[in-house]
């Protein structure tokens, strides 16, 4: 049976990705200063839907702004698809809340696949506790509303200093986050997949006292052919 790439990603790390990124050039899809309000969980993988906030300016952005059922905040949160990633540009700002709690549990309810920030979240201790990938600034829980202003949907955006254009791959596990470009995601995910089946053969071996010379990177042709009977026999 053919397993999709979203599936292969899902037991694929960041650090994998990574590799395979800058072997093609790619050094700096890594979002950068985000971590996982969630101790450990699984894989977080889905297209990217984004939302961009720029500095607020104090005559168009009072608290009343929120009662507008056209707030681009609640429309993200409301038309984020299933399945999709919502990736916020708060400017790597944590003054501010980029969301919290209940609007996080709506995008999980809705089924999201998750949320990555720049800047943080309020009311942390409700979103680690939820079976959903948050992920954002480690900074005292924002209180301040305003100090930012939502001002564009499913735009490109820089996020953690990486570019993020809607339907980009985003995958994050305990380590962190990465932005797969949308044109190259299959090929990612098919690389990466042999890879991570090379490195569980490379981590048995190991621990049943191999040493890597040879191994880790692959350089020794005898070394291939066992793997290749070890990968026939999986």
């Amino acid at each position: 049976m053919e397993i999709s790439t979203t599936e292969k990603l899902k037991q694929i790390s960041t650090a994998t990705v990574a590799t395979c990124l800058f072997k093609r050039g790619l050094r700096h899809q890594y979002i950068q200063n985000v971590h996982r309000l969630q101790k450990r969980g699984y894989t977080m993988v889905g297209k990217a839907f984004t939302l961009r906030y720029i500095p607020a300016r104090e005559d168009l952005n009072p608290i009343e702004v929120f009662k507008d059922p056209k707030h681009l905040q609640r429309v993200a949160i409301e038309t984020c698809p299933q399945g999709a990633v919502l990736v916020i540009d708060s400017r790597k700002d944590a003054r501010a809340a980029s969301a919290g709690a209940i609007l996080i549990s709506r995008l999980m309810t809705r089924g999201a696949a998750g949320i990555v920030t720049d800047g943080s979240f309020r009311d942390s201790r409700e979103i680690s506790e939820l079976d959903f990938p948050a992920y954002h600034q480690r900074a005292a829980s924002p209180t301040n509303l305003t100090l930012h202003q939502a001002i564009a949907i499913n735009d490109p955006i820089g996020c953690g200093d990486v570019s993020v254009f809607p339907n980009d791959i985003i995958i994050g596990d305990d380590d962190g986050v990465m932005v797969i470009p949308a044109n190259i995601a299959d090929d990612v995910a098919n690389e990466c997949w042999e890879m991570t089946l090379y490195e569980q053969f490379v981590m048995e071996q190991v621990r049943n006292g191999k040493s890597i010379i040879g191994l880790y990177p692959l350089t020794d042709k005898k070394i291939k052919i066992k793997f290749e009977k070890w990968n026939q026999r999986k």
